[in-house]
């Protein structure tokens, strides 16, 4: 029986081009720190840096200590100074992002009837941003945090996707097995891996990310086929 539904956010609750939002967001960002002396170019490689970092944390640290080593591998001390700034970045100039995003009322229809249902829910967002941007995002999907008994960030956890540990790290922090688990996301690479470790999976596929895979062998299709599968499983 499933008891808890893990959602990827970013092309599953929340629709968007990826390409778009991460040109508007990383144009943003660069604006805004270069009057604090930070070369936009030199910026963007380091986040992107900071990013591949995250990806192949190997759980030591947090995910939010592993890049601002990374960061200030760059900038030196200076950054981790300027943090401030950046964290109202996130408070300020990011929520103009949500342009570059869509809505689709039908993911929050959704959280709302599963949560209504019984089942715990849990935000599976690829942990590489911090709470505060996570929790925006969550809001122009129109949800809150609240949502989510659980919501991962690069502050609460030590592994990104596809990595197998992110999804045990989620299983040990709230006391559940693979097999009480469904995830749900767009993306075939990062998101059906969980699969692996006996959760149960389905392709949302409004906003599918198929990687080059084969994806014949995953349920799939909309937050109404989701909604049907799950009564399935019981």
């Amino acid at each position: 029986m499933i008891k808890a539904v893990l959602f990827d956010l970013d092309g599953t609750l929340l629709p968007m081009d990826q390409e778009v939002f991460v040109k508007d967001y990383m144009g943003r960002l660069a604006s805004y720190l270069a009057p604090y002396g930070y070369d936009p170019r030199k910026l963007t490689d380091a986040v992107w840096k900071g990013v591949g970092a995250m990806v192949m944390n190997d759980g030591s640290c947090r995910n939010e200590a592993r890049f601002w080593q990374t960061f200030a591998a760059v900038f030196g001390e200076k950054c981790l100074k300027d943090r401030p700034v950046i964290e109202e970045f996130y408070r300020t100039e990011f929520q103009k992002v949500q342009k570059s995003c869509g809505y689709d009322p039908k993911a929050a229809e959704l959280i709302r009837t599963l949560k209504a249902r019984g089942y715990r829910l849990i935000l599976a967002t690829n942990p590489i941003f911090p709470a505060a941007a996570t929790e925006s995002r969550i809001r122009w999907a129109g949800l809150e945090p609240d949502d989510f008994e659980f919501r991962t960030t690069y502050e609460n956890v030590s592994y990104s996707k596809p990595n197998l540990d992110y999804y045990r790290e989620i299983l040990k922090l709230r006391g559940l097995t693979a097999e009480e688990c469904l995830m749900a996301g767009n993306d075939a690479g990062e998101d059906m891996v969980a699969e692996k470790l006996g959760m149960k999976v389905f392709l949302l596929t409004a906003g599918l990310i198929d990687r080059g895979m084969d994806i014949s062998r995953y349920p799939q299709g909309s937050f109404d086929d989701l909604l049907s599968y799950l009564e399935e499983c019981g």
